[in-house]
């Protein structure tokens, strides 16, 4: 059973960045695929962020849904089995609570139906 904590939520003002982190137990952590997910108030989850599966201690290949390219950036340490999520020049859009997951199948994916683990969320506020 892979069990996942994401941290590093919390409120800034927009222009603003926070670092989420995920740290993941049980299971071999460098051959998931990983990926972070938002809700926004009234919203559906929606993809934000994956990063392949990676043999070393870190890389893997980063993909980001179109509102976050340029601003956000995945990361992976397989030596501590955390994933981030540097995200910079935030939006008041940006607001939602973040998920991240986990795909033990290795392969990528930005639809939430195929991850099988799941954290508990973190919120992310920022304010105009």
């Amino acid at each position: 059973q892979v069990q996942l904590v994401e941290s590093g939520g919390g409120a800034v003002q927009a222009g603003g960045s926070l670092r989420l982190s995920c740290a993941a137990s049980g299971g071999t952590f460098s051959v998931y695929a990983m990926g972070w997910f938002r809700q926004g108030p009234g919203k559906e989850r929606e993809f934000v962020a994956l990063i392949s599966w990676s043999g070393g201690r870190s890389g893997g290949s980063p993909y980001y849904a179109d509102s976050v390219k340029g601003r956000f950036t995945i990361s992976r340490d397989n030596g501590k089995n955390t994933v981030y999520l540097q995200m910079n020049s935030l939006k008041p859009e940006d607001t939602a609570v973040y998920y991240c997951a986990a795909n033990p199948a290795g392969y990528n994916s930005m639809y939430d139906q195929k991850y099988d683990y799941w954290g508990q969320g973190t919120q992310v506020t920022v304010s105009s």
